[in-house]
């Protein structure tokens, strides 16, 4: 394949013309590339996780809308709570956050499913171009919407843009070398942050959320740039080019020698056996992540509304607001540390999210925090927990995948988050109802 500027942007998954050795992750081939593939992944992790954020950040507003038939911003900055069941001893919205939740993650668990068995027909560029397209689209059709129904329309659309745009740039990670997946990753955790971030600042400062939505409308631009623009053309490999850093260990490859491989020259020449296989292996990543995901959005969008502390200045809204970015600023910090710690084993990660899910529920049930900022230091642990769950799953991945079936793998793995999150957000439904009705 020739290697002139932006021409892997053409390249689809079924391109099967290079040998095995020229489809291995190549190394940066200089400096200016360098800095440009790293800066390049970081945004593009930035960006396409940005409008997924702002929309669960947004999530309480929308649903207040059906409070407020007619107001196109949807909800003042700082509205009154005003109950739908009076004898609750919640302050709840009529329809869960949750339901917001599954509008956010369902079309993306969709796409997850489909995609290992048709999305590589597809070139990269058409992918990136529809990402960039549904995320503007969600910004506005949210911010002029009039109803429930209108928003949680948009809210899809971001979806979409979220999850077509994972499974394209895990893809694209198996064309650069592995420390890409660390800058992805640092991208989609300040995603999380910036996006959590400025959702509060701007409706603080007064804005409404139309008016914040509206604002956000640069970050689809600024997707399409950092993918058209700024990454450089794969070089080619080195032979020798493997990270130093990485063990012996750490090279151990993921599926045993002695399983039967087809000739690795692109992703759709692998069979279905072989894709099973490697699916059998990639399970002791796999499940932890599900569990993370699980418990933690199982909290965000099932508990984090009925925490509600009346013994504050912060209203319902704000303290929700509060909620989701000390949990984003955790994801933050804990992508972006890879390079300080490597966590192989990844079950522990799961266990410490499930009990800061139990304690959480045995607070909404018995109440007995005495401080809403207690919560906050829990909510920001779980960020980290969840973040650092994230990042090492991937890593681990990509040290322990050959190079023929590293694409396949990354695009099959990153289906662990979705599914843990659909999971919650189904239970958090029910649980809502019942607790809502609590006198």
């Amino acid at each position: 394949m020739p290697c002139c500027p932006r021409s892997w942007q053409r390249l689809s998954d079924s391109e099967g013309e290079e040998p095995a050795r020229e489809r291995r992750a190549p190394r940066w081939h200089s400096p200016g590339s360098s800095w440009k593939n790293a800066l390049g992944f970081w945004l593009l992790g930035l960006c396409n996780n940005f409008s997924y954020v702002v929309m669960l950040s947004a999530a309480h507003d929308i649903l207040k809308h059906q409070r407020a038939p007619g107001n196109q911003s949807h909800v003042d900055p700082d509205p009154t709570p005003a109950p739908h069941n009076g004898s609750s001893r919640f302050d709840c919205n009529s329809v869960s956050t949750a339901a917001v939740l599954l509008a956010d993650i369902l079309p993306t668990l969709l796409i997850k499913v489909l995609a290992p068995f048709g999305l590589h027909l597809l070139p990269y560029s058409p992918r990136v171009l529809v990402s960039g397209v549904c995320a503007a689209g969600s910004f506005i059709l949210v911010a002029f919407s009039q109803s429930v129904g209108t928003s949680l329309c948009g809210v899809v659309l971001a979806s979409i843009s979220s999850g077509l745009g994972e499974i394209t740039f895990l893809s694209l990670t198996a064309f650069y070398p592995r420390a890409v997946i660390s800058w992805w990753s640092s991208g989609t955790g300040g995603a999380g942050l910036l996006g959590a971030l400025s959702y509060l600042g701007l409706t603080q400062a007064g804005l409404s959320p139309q008016q914040t939505l509206l604002s956000m409308l640069g970050i689809p631009a600024l997707l399409l740039a950092s993918y058209f623009l700024l990454l450089t053309s794969p070089a080619p490999h080195d032979p020798g080019g493997e990270e130093e850093s990485e063990t012996a260990a750490a090279r151990q490859p993921l599926m045993s020698p002695e399983t039967p491989r087809t000739q690795p020259d692109s992703a759709p020449s692998l069979s279905l056996q072989e894709r099973w296989t490697v699916f059998q292996y990639l399970l002791p990543h796999i499940l932890p992540l599900v569990l993370v995901y699980f418990a933690e959005y199982f909290i965000n969008q099932g508990l984090f509304e009925l925490l509600f502390f009346r013994n504050t200045s912060l209203s319902h809204a704000e303290q929700y607001r509060w909620y989701q970015m000390l949990y984003q600023a955790g994801v933050f910090a804990s992508r972006s540390s890879l390079q300080c710690c490597h966590i192989r084993h990844t079950w522990a990660l799961a266990l410490l999210q499930c009990l800061n899910l139990a304690f959480l529920m045995a607070d909404v049930w018995f109440s007995f925090l005495p401080s809403i900022y207690l919560v906050f230091l829990v909510v920001l642990y779980e960020g980290l927990l969840g973040g650092a769950a994230y990042v090492n799953t991937f890593h681990n991945i990509a040290l322990k995948t050959s190079d023929e079936h590293r694409e396949f793998a990354m695009a099959t793995a990153c289906i662990s988050d979705t599914l843990g999150i659909s999971l919650s957000g189904a239970l958090a439904l029910p649980l809502h109802d019942f607790l809502c009705h609590l006198s």
